[in-house]
């Protein structure tokens, strides 16, 4: 049976495709939430064979190191909500649970380094992740981050 190890709570929305999960950061506006609703609109595409695209979490997302691994959901307060700037607070379908495989701080396009350094990472309750930087905003950014997903869930831990 897994035992929770530790748990957290900390300020991020976490998306999934299939139960492979990433944490995007960011400070309030930096595009968190609205990243997270075009990753999710985009869905169907060949990337992604392992799963369909869900929302985890929005805003804040709890943390619960499990057997070695970091599991991501919702506060059971805003489970299956996502703000979106201009509309308001909208039902999206979700995952209730994800397995966390990388953390993306969203920066400015000039702070994306053209060739990132694969061997940053960030250790969450002694979980070490690969960390990565996006752009949010660009057009392009929902499949860089399907990419990542994706690309992460394949490297062994």
């Amino acid at each position: 049976m897994a035992v929770a190890d530790d748990k957290r709570l900390v300020h991020g929305t976490t998306v999934a495709i299939g139960g492979c999960a990433a944490l995007l950061r960011g400070a309030s506006g930096s595009g968190k939430s609205d990243l997270a609703l075009r990753f999710i609109a985009n869905a169907g595409s060949r990337l992604d064979r392992q799963g369909e695209r869900r929302l985890v979490a929005d805003d804040q997302t709890e943390l619960t190191k499990i057997d070695g691994s970091l599991i991501a959901s919702a506060p059971a307060t805003i489970a299956g909500r996502l703000e979106v700037r201009g509309v308001g607070i909208i039902e999206v379908p979700f995952l209730p649970s994800a397995r966390l495989q990388l953390v993306v701080d969203l920066v400015g396009a000039q702070a994306v380094d053209r060739l990132p350094d694969e061997d940053e990472s960030i250790d969450i309750l002694g979980v070490v992740l690969p960390l990565r930087r996006l752009a949010p905003f660009e057009a392009s950014a929902p499949l860089k981050l399907a990419l990542l997903i994706l690309e992460a869930a394949e490297k062994p831990r």
